[in-house]
């Protein structure tokens, strides 16, 4: 007879632009099997590099209210960041979780608090050393004007605020500290839910 397949953990990461949550998240994911990124969809423009269903599924906003407002299978969180949208597919993250994978959902605290309402996840704040260090690290990618930059600081003081309302705060000091701290976080809630490190079911130690 086959076991049944544990489900899968959901994980909610959020942090302000800039922190090195992308770089983070790449290094556990490619030490740690069983991980999965949630792709999500956005209105935004792609960045350079950024390629469409890898890192985002780019949309038009036409397209976005028309999944928003599918009903039971649109988006589990939605949110308008800085002008944009950005939403969850509900029902690729089932699909994901039902295979016995851990789902990353890579959204910010307006998006988190919606999936707090509507699930149980871990939920992890990545926050920067200070807002001078955040700046200057938003400075040195070049890729935004000091306006942008100006809102993005504003955003990330009030997105910090929220920190309180998450399980598990780690700040990204040092990069390798902070990789070997969400690794061990995954791995703490892998093991609280009887399964193993890579995220296998403990053998007699099913959950019902």
């Amino acid at each position: 007879m086959r076991r049944k397949v544990a489900e899968g953990m959901l994980v909610v990461l959020s942090a302000p632009s800039g922190c090195g949550k992308t770089t983070l998240l790449k290094k556990v994911m490619a030490d740690l099997p069983g991980l999965v990124f949630s792709v999500s969809h956005t209105t935004r423009a792609p960045r350079a590099g950024e390629k469409n269903g890898q890192d985002y599924f780019f949309v038009s906003r036409e397209e976005f209210a028309f999944i928003r407002d599918r009903r039971p299978s649109g988006f589990l969180e939605w949110a308008e960041v800085h002008g944009n949208l950005y939403g969850t597919s509900r029902q690729e993250v089932e699909r994901q979780r039902a295979a016995g994978l851990d789902v990353i959902l890579d959204i910010d605290v307006q998006g988190a608090a919606q999936v707090r309402a509507a699930a149980d996840p871990v939920t992890v704040f990545i926050a920067p050393p200070s807002l001078d260090e955040l700046g200057r690290r938003l400075r040195s990618r070049g890729t935004e004007d000091e306006k942008t930059i100006a809102l993005r600081l504003a955003g990330a003081e009030r997105e910090m605020r929220a920190a309180v309302d998450y399980e598990y705060l780690i700040v990204n000091d040092d990069l390798d500290e902070a990789v070997e701290s969400l690794r061990c976080v995954l791995i703490g809630e892998r093991l609280r839910r009887r399964r193993n490190r890579v995220g296998q079911q403990v053998v007699g130690f099913e959950l019902h």
